[in-house]
């Protein structure tokens, strides 16, 4: 199945990359390839995963305290936002009315 990823979701990624690595040389890596590896098993299970709404479920990384935010859709695995999971739990749906 395919992986897309909303552009704030991407950048948002991105953006914890670099930060990790600035705190640490190569923990932004580790926390890329752990992202990686979470959403491979939301591929594996799309449907296992906590519901957060009707159509939105979340995928907790298991390193790093973080959560990537998807959608399950006909073609593809939409990637709403890799969210840090301290912030104010309805920070992704404001991502969606974007």
């Amino acid at each position: 199945m395919d992986v897309k990823f909303l552009l704030s979701a991407e950048k948002e990624f991105e953006e914890t990359v670099i930060y990790y690595n600035s705190q640490s040389e190569g923990l932004g890596f580790e926390f890329a390839a752990e992202v990686k590896h979470t959403i491979q098993r939301i591929i594996d299970y799309p449907k296992a995963w906590t519901k957060i709404s009707k159509r939105t479920r979340r995928c907790r990384t298991n390193r790093f305290p973080y959560g990537i935010i998807y959608q399950i859709r006909r073609d593809c695995i939409l990637i709403v936002a890799v969210m840090h999971m301290h912030r104010k739990p309805e920070t992704w749906q404001s991502l969606m009315k974007k």
